[in-house]
């Protein structure tokens, strides 16, 4: 009488925790996790359904064979995932849609320093005096600093070195200023008027009083006429006037009024002040005319445009 193992579940040996079906005469593939329920009586020895040929076959071993169960059920994960996909992909009218365009990764960049540069460097405005309410640039010459100063007017530039005034009352004097500001409170359209109007505010403010009304340079003794000619600037057609002031204390110095309409908005008269000392350690003469020259619209890379290069006078 030969002894059959009846049909049931039984522990899958190469798939822990996992029960597989035997129909009593084979293994089939139908599995199902291990059921918690009370442990199945002891079969007697030589009974009960063998284990799985084919796994035990192939693995040789209870590790390798539960490898290749979970690789077959990984296969048969992808091949899931493949076929929803392919099912999410198709169209409601159950045609294939035409196929994504492929996504090339980039290729590795060259060599900064050797690649063409795909946008223009930054403007660098660190050498330049911008009034931006006048719609001009000048040049900030070498020992030149623009100024942060709530006691200037417009836009100022100033030698970045400070020494004791003269006369005392201020550690802060400057060898050197330029201030660009708009005319106000005249109807004046002639630059040279104005300019000749405005040159003996311009020695004020420089050499008479400071902006909080100290005589630092102990006032102003005398003046001397040294320029007043017409001069082009930024394109425009302006006039200048140029002093030498002789203070009560110190070398003094030299004033200029500058003026000329503006090429932009209403074209409003504009007054550039310079105001450089006469002293070793100031800055030379000839830096008014190089500053001047400089003028230009704002944007502009010419230097100065037509005529802006100074007369004899």
């Amino acid at each position: 009488m030969s002894m059959t193992t009846p049909a049931g579940w039984f522990p899958d040996p190469n798939m822990p925790g996992t029960e597989r079906w035997w129909d009593g005469t084979a293994w089939t593939a139908h599995t199902r996790p291990v059921q918690a329920q009370a442990p199945a009586p002891a079969q007697p020895a030589g009974f009960g359904p063998p284990t799985v040929p084919t796994r035990q076959a192939a693995s040789g071993s209870g590790g390798r064979g539960r490898l290749l169960a979970l690789g077959a059920a990984g296969v048969v994960l992808v091949g899931a995932i493949a076929t929803g996909a392919v099912l999410l992909g198709n169209d409601d009218d159950g045609t294939n849609p035409e196929s994504a365009p492929s996504v090339t990764a980039p290729a590795t960049s060259a060599d900064p320093k050797n690649s063409p540069a795909t946008t223009p460097p930054p403007t660098d405005d660190s050498a330049l005096l911008t009034d931006q309410l006048n719609g001009i640039s000048m040049p900030i010459p070498e020992g030149w600093e623009k100024s942060d100063s709530s006691l200037d007017e417009g836009a100022t530039m100033v030698t970045d070195e400070t020494y004791d005034c003269p006369a005392g009352g201020s550690p802060l004097c400057r060898h050197g200023r330029v201030s660009s500001i708009t005319a106000t409170r005249t109807d004046e359209t002639s630059p040279a008027k104005l300019a000749l109007a405005d040159i003996v505010t311009a020695a004020d403010k420089a050499y008479e009083e400071d902006a909080i009304g100290n005589r630092v340079y102990g006032g102003i003794r005398s003046h001397t006429l040294l320029k007043s000619q017409s001069v082009a600037v930024a394109g425009r057609a302006g006039h200048l006037v140029r002093w030498r002031v002789i203070t009560g204390s110190g070398p003094g110095g030299y004033v200029q009024s500058l003026v000329f309409p503006s090429s932009v908005g209403s074209e409003s008269m504009v007054i550039v002040r310079f105001a450089f000392d006469a002293g070793p350690e100031a800055p030379k003469l000839a830096e008014m005319d190089k500053i001047t020259a400089g003028i230009r619209p704002i944007g502009d890379a010419t230097s100065g445009g037509v005529g802006s290069s100074i007369g004899p006078g």
